[in-house]
């Protein structure tokens, strides 16, 4: 049970939970997105290693919308106009919507989801969270309640969230980007870096190469 939390924003005290996939006689689901991480996590660990992550995920910001056929508009915010240019990382157009991330903050402290700093990215509302540096199985749990916490934060404040690759056109498209780095479990060295000259070593290079190769374009 070391996934349950507190919905913060539920009237009546309310739990949820991430839990595995099973058969009825026990056995995992193999395809299950959870199952797969902890296989190959299981292959680090037989090698002493251990990886840590940290996402960033980039969402938009966009007024109510209930008609799906017309094309999304970013929200008003505090001094009651759309935003309609670009405010790359501006702190003025963050603070646009105070109340809402005020609200995020809160929700994801209740639920100890491990976030850090949000800035405002180039596209119309498109803002960027950074989580803190740690276990790949619990931040992959994180992000996922951290979407739907946004979500329902934006809701109570009149505006939809979205974390579509491109929600809108000719504005910027959002993703999700993945810091990665493997220490050794017992001393807890990072492995793609050399402890004698401080430069990047072979291991680090194979691993970028393995990525190129099998992550899918």
């Amino acid at each position: 049970m070391s996934t349950i939390r507190l919905i913060p924003w539920a009237v009546d005290p309310t739990a949820q939970v991430i839990h595995d996939c099973v058969h009825f006689d026990g056995s995992p689901v193999e395809i299950s997105p959870r199952y797969v991480l902890r296989r190959v996590l299981d292959l680090y660990k037989a090698k002493g290693w251990k990886p840590v992550v940290a996402p960033e995920l980039e969402f938009y910001l966009v007024d109510m919308n209930a008609d799906p056929d017309l094309p999304l508009r970013p929200p008003v915010g505090r001094t009651g106009r759309a935003e309609t240019g670009r405010q790359s990382y501006s702190i003025e157009a963050v603070n646009e919507f105070d109340p809402l991330f005020e609200d995020i903050y809160e929700y994801c402290e209740t639920q100890d989801l491990d976030i850090d700093t949000l800035i405002h990215e180039v596209g119309a509302a498109q803002m960027e969270i950074n989580f803190m540096h740690g276990d790949a199985l619990s931040l992959a749990d994180q992000v996922f309640l951290f979407k739907r916490t946004v979500r329902e934060a934006a809701l109570r404040h009149n505006m939809y969230a979205t974390f579509m690759a491109k929600p809108m056109e000719g504005e910027p498209g959002s993703a999700m980007h993945v810091h990665q780095s493997i220490v050794d479990e017992e001393t807890g060295q990072n492995l793609f870096t050399s402890q004698e000259t401080g430069g990047a070593t072979s291991m680090f290079y194979n691993y970028l190469a393995g990525l190129q190769k099998y992550t899918p374009a």
